[in-house]
Order: structure tokens, then sequence, then C-alpha cells
């Protein structure tokens, strides 16, 4: 829209109304970036990610330094660990409010750099103490290189059009968990554990700078700095006093995501799967070099090459979800319009058809962990290796869908809480995970142990299978409000 004003000359001048966006082909709206910039914003955005996440599992093959360096225990040694995954499971709780309040790139920008200095501290530290404190709030501030990274691409990409690039964003912590014991495998035997935060820090002085250069995707933000260059008036955020901003955080980032976890079945499920998809990725973190150790005699640098079989896996699985997308998904989509351009009859499509993938992959992770459990020590150790990367493809098959399911379900209104659930119940089962999976592998052999997890995996199968067929029942249920 456009406001005109007559000037003191009596000419009439058009000046920019800033409460909304100037009509559908606004320069300024995000969604009208060039490709090139959507690419560009999208791989700055994914590399910063990756990093977050390889810095998360590097530390695990130096575990067993820091035992020896500090006279601690192998619990205490995992902690460092556990403790930054927690720091990602909180961070959210302040970077998402401030990407609304400041602007997206302003919460890049002062975390970044925050997060680089605590892994500087993580690797001067010279107690255990220490070690976990700087784990932890290195984890707490590399969060929104994956919490407020889904919101950016969100800002620019239109929901029809994201599921190319978020099959990939969702799998960025896949592969960079899996890559990171791996590289932390070298580096351990080659120069010791500190050099885990050594490499994060050479990564992040490649990967960071190009922060520099996104441009700001938030609307209210954009609309708001327009204005204020304009001299005109912009959209105005809510009144609040600091207590009513105070109780507004809690109910919003806190409250509100842990009433959804507790009382809607349609989140509860789904988060308590999916995290269990991503504690089983910190579970072969775990245990996968002590499984290659003790039946295979394999190196600590050898142990780290293992890992190549989920590496593998997770970058089959985008390949799989973008093809399923292509094929079966927008073909559906374009049948409901009646013609081949896509649009505004997105969500006409039930969320529901976002669980095809989902399906199968619920039969192929206890498939895949059975195999792992009764293959590794009485096979060749291809075969365990080939099995952990078909466990990883059928996670990450359940992960992502389900992911999307809910977004779909929730919409823009609630779905920023039911992600925020998901992030919590994720990270804090991939927290609790490494601390008790030693001990389980060393009292029940690899055998039982993986078994136990195909079991549960097992157990949780019927889940998305109950939301493909039920889901529209189960939504009508709902106390909240379904959104677009």
């Amino acid at each position: 829209m456009t406001t005109k004003l007559a000037d003191i000359d009596g000419e009439v001048a058009t000046i920019r109304d800033c409460k909304d966006w100037n009509g559908e082909d606004d320069p300024d709206n995000a969604r009208n970036w060039s490709r090139t910039r959507k690419v560009i914003s999208t791989a700055v955005i994914c590399l910063i990610g990756f990093n977050t996440t390889m810095g998360a599992s590097i530390y695990a093959p130096g575990h067993e330094d820091v035992k020896r360096e500090f006279g601690v225990s192998t619990t205490v040694s995992l902690l460092p660990l556990s403790s930054y995954s927690l720091g990602l499971a909180f961070g959210p709780m302040i970077s998402s409010p401030l990407s609304e309040t400041f602007g997206r790139k302003f919460v890049y920008l002062l975390t970044l750099p925050l997060f680089d200095i605590f892994v500087l501290g993580f690797g001067l530290s010279q107690s255990i103490g220490s070690l976990i404190a700087c784990r932890f709030l290195a984890g707490m501030f590399a969060a929104p290189g994956v919490s407020v990274a889904s919101a950016t691409i969100a800002d620019y990409i239109e929901p029809e059009r994201r599921a190319f690039p978020l099959a990939f964003y969702y799998t960025i912590p896949f592969i960079g968990s899996a890559i990171g014991p791996l590289i932390g495998g070298f580096a351990v035997a080659e120069r010791g554990w500190r050099w885990t935060a050594w490499i994060i820090l050479i990564i992040s002085a490649v990967f960071h700078p190009p922060a520099l250069y996104l441009r700001e995707s938030y609307k209210t933000i954009i609309l708001q700095r327009l204005a204020k260059r304009l001299g005109v008036e912009g959209p105005s955020g809510p009144q609040r006093t600091v207590a009513e901003t105070f109780k507004e955080f809690m109910r919003t980032t806190i409250l509100r995501p842990l009433h959804m976890l507790l009382t809607e079945p349609l989140v509860g499920f789904i988060c308590l799967y999916t995290g269990f998809q991503f504690a089983l990725l910190y579970t072969f973190v775990v245990a996968s070099p002590w499984v290659f150790q003790h039946y295979y005699g394999f190196s600590t640098s050898a142990q780290g090459l293992t890992f190549l079989g989920l590496i593998v896996g997770c970058l089959v699985a985008p390949c799989v979800l973008i093809a399923v997308d292509k094929f079966l998904y927008q073909p559906r989509l374009r049948r409901l319009r009646g013609g081949p351009e896509l649009g505004a009859q997105y969500q006409k499509l039930p969320p529901e058809d976002r669980l095809f993938t989902a399906l199968y992959g619920s039969l192929v992770l206890p498939v895949a962990l059975f195999w792992f459990a009764w293959s590794a020590g009485r096979t060749h150790w291809l075969s365990p290796v080939v099995a952990q990367g078909v466990a990883m493809l059928g996670s990450i098959l359940i992960y992502v869908p389900c992911n999307f399911f809910m977004l779909d379900v929730y919409g823009s209104k609630y779905g920023a809480s039911s992600a925020g659930a998901s992030s919590l119940s994720r990270y804090t089962l991939s927290a609790a995970f490494p601390l008790f999976v030693t001990q389980m592998y060393e009292k029940l052999g690899v055998g039982w142990a993986t078994s136990l997890l195909g079991f549960v995996a097992l157990g949780m199968a019927p889940i998305p299978w109950i939301f493909y067929w039920m889901g529209p029942r189960l939504r009508a249920r709902s106390g909240y409000e379904h959104g677009t």
C-alpha cells in the first residue's frame, strides 16, 4: 500500500506505508529475493548448523583421555558431551524471542562469537568442572545455529517450496553429529583431546564470517527499519511492561511447549519418537567405538572411520525425502489445484500426507538395529557398519517428516511452540543416553544392548501409522488452534 502526501510546492509525492508489504512483488519482502541469494543464505545457515552439531559430538573420542587426565569416572568424563546437548536444549528459549525482537541476523552476530569464546574455554580447561561448564555455554550459544535457522528459511521460502531446503536443514544435525567422531578420532589419536576444540574453532573461522553478509529476513524487523528510514509509521509491537514481557516469554517459550508436550497426543508422541531418533544417534556416537574396539580391536582412528556408515545413511536420506516430495507429494498437490502452479491451495492437502516416508522408516529402523545387534562381533566388520548407516537412514526418514507434520498441523501460530517441545525432548534425551550407554553395552554385550533399543524402536513403530490413519480425528480433539 502507499500513502500520497502533498509537498509544500503542491506537487504530490508517494511515500510507502510500512505497516505491511507493498504488494506481492515488494522487493523488500524476503520471499522476493533472487534464487541465488536464497541458495547462498540457505548454504550459510546450513554450514553454521553443521559446525554447531559437529561441535556436540567431536568431543566423544576424547573422553577416555579426559578420564585419565582429570582422574574421573567414565560417566563423569562423558558429562561434557551431555552438557553441550543440554545447552542446545535450553538455548532456543533465549535466542528465539531475541530473533523476533531484534531480528534473525542480530542473533547470529551476537551468539556466534560467544560460541567461539566458550569453545576456546573448553580447549583451555584445566578441570572437569570448567570443561563441563564451557561445553554447556558453548551449546547454549550454538543453539541459534539450529533453532533460528528453520525460522530464517521459512521467512524467505514459501511453504510449498520448503521441502527441498528443509530436507537438508533437518538432516544437517545428523550429518554434523556423525562426522564429529570421525574427525575427532583422528584428532585425539594424533594431537590429544584438546584438538577437538581447536578444530571447531578453525571451522568456525571459515563458516561464521559469511553470517556478516546475511540479509535480515524477518518481516516485522524489515518493515520497522524501513519505516524509520522513511520517517513514517511502521508495524508496532505489543506494548507491555517488563513484568508482562517476562510473563509472555515464560508462556510462549517454556510453559506452552511443555503444556503441548503433556496434553497434546500429537506433540507428545511425535516428540518422544523423534527424540528417540536423535538419542539413538548419540548412542552410536558413544557405543560404536566401544563395539569396534572390543570386538574387532580397532584403534582410535579406525573407530572414527566406522562412522562412514552413519554419514552415508545421513547423505542418502535427504535424497529419498526430496524424491518422495517431487514424485508423490507435489503431483498430488498439483492435481488438487487442477494446474501446474503451486500456491494458495497448499494447506488443503492433509498434514498426514507428510508422514509417508515415516511409515517406511518406522519399519527400516528396528530391522537395522537387530541387524547391527547380531552381526557385530559375529561377521565381517563391514556388516555392522552398513547396519549403522541403514539405521540412520530409517531414523531420518522418521524424524524429518514428523517435524513437517507438526508444522503443517499447528501452522505459524503454534508451530514454533511444537518445534520448541521437539527441540527440548530431543536434546534432553540425547544428553541422557550417553551417560548410561557404555555401562549398558558392558553389562549386556552388543547383541542384547542393541536389541533392547530395537525393541523400543519396534514398540514406537506404530506411532506414525496411527497418526497417518487417525490424524484427522485426533486433530479435531486438539485443544490448540490449527493454523496455516
